[in-house]
């Protein structure tokens, strides 16, 4: 069974598909290389975000359980002084990691963050 779609029909359903198909144009999401970018840093320090604070902030600082976990520009809000003091003592959901990190390790991981704005 053959179905024709008169003119008027197809001038509206042309620029529907049209519009459709340029939906997904300039998506929001983030790539694997920005991901990569937003590490940039110290080896040691790239090192002790990924062992300890990637399952909650995310492989691209971008935060995995909130929007108060997103760190991309955690040194707009906070001072390395800060910084370190949450690292140390937790807050809210976050644990307190001064029994598990070294002083050094901390005062690196804040120095870092707080270069993010």
């Amino acid at each position: 069974m053959i179905h024709h779609i008169s003119k008027a029909s197809f001038a509206y359903f042309v620029p529907f598909m049209l519009v459709l198909a340029l939906a997904g144009c300039g998506s929001s999401e983030k790539s694997a290389d920005d991901d990569k970018n937003a590490l940039d840093g110290p080896g040691e320090v790239v090192s002790v975000y990924k062992a300890n604070c990637v399952s909650c902030h995310g492989t691209g600082l971008q935060g995995r359980v909130g929007p108060a976990t997103d760190l991309r520009k955690v040194g707009v809000r906070m001072s390395a002084a800060d910084i370190a003091q949450q690292i140390e003592e937790g807050e809210g959901s976050m644990p307190a990691f001064k029994e598990r990190l070294s002083a050094e390790e901390i005062a690196g991981l804040s120095e870092w963050l707080a270069g993010k704005k």
